[in-house]
């Protein structure tokens, strides 16, 4: 994947802004904005951006507890891993809100949701096979995608790095 101009825009359609890209562009940071429309899923994204599913970032949000969220940052081709979330956050319980929380907290619809230009800056929390890689982020809307270092990303949302995702299994 080849690095593009700051705030290069790549892809057949060419939607409008959205707060994400905004926020991406705003950071300093080099961003191409890819556009592909909706897909049905992860593997289909990754193909339509003609990446491999390993540099298309998954990017969660998980409850802590009542009204504390953080950001969950995956690989694509790697599974988060519910217990080593919990034990880096010290806690027992996390959970997923639904969407409609999930939406209150981010700004975002779920499959669109990014860190960048989120209504409420959450910590973030990487998966340590970010790091050194440039990947494909969401883009704040259905088939767009910020392709940015994952370094940048780490440093931006001061993200704690960690080994918090597992291989898949082949039910996965």
């Amino acid at each position: 994947m080849a690095g593009g101009d700051a705030g290069g825009d790549t892809g057949a359609q060419h939607a409008a802004s959205t707060p994400a890209i905004e926020a991406a562009r705003a950071a300093g940071i080099q961003v191409e904005v890819r556009r592909i429309g909706r897909v049905g899923s992860l593997a289909e994204a990754a193909a339509a951006y003609g990446i491999a599913p390993a540099d298309l970032v998954k990017t969660l949000v998980v409850r802590r507890s009542e009204g504390e969220h953080v950001f969950v940052l995956v690989p694509g081709d790697r599974v988060f891993s519910w217990a080593k979330v919990r034990a880096l956050l010290g806690t027992n319980r996390i959970s997923m809100p639904d969407a409609a929380a999930a939406r209150q907290v981010t700004g975002y619809e779920r499959g669109t949701i990014t860190p960048f230009g989120a209504r409420e800056r959450l910590p973030v929390i990487a998966d340590s096979h970010l790091v050194g890689r440039r990947v494909s982020i969401g883009g704040g809307a259905h088939g767009v995608g910020l392709v940015v270092n994952g370094d940048d990303v780490i440093r931006l949302f001061e993200a704690t790095v960690a080994d918090i995702s597992d291989e898949p299994t082949r039910r996965s």
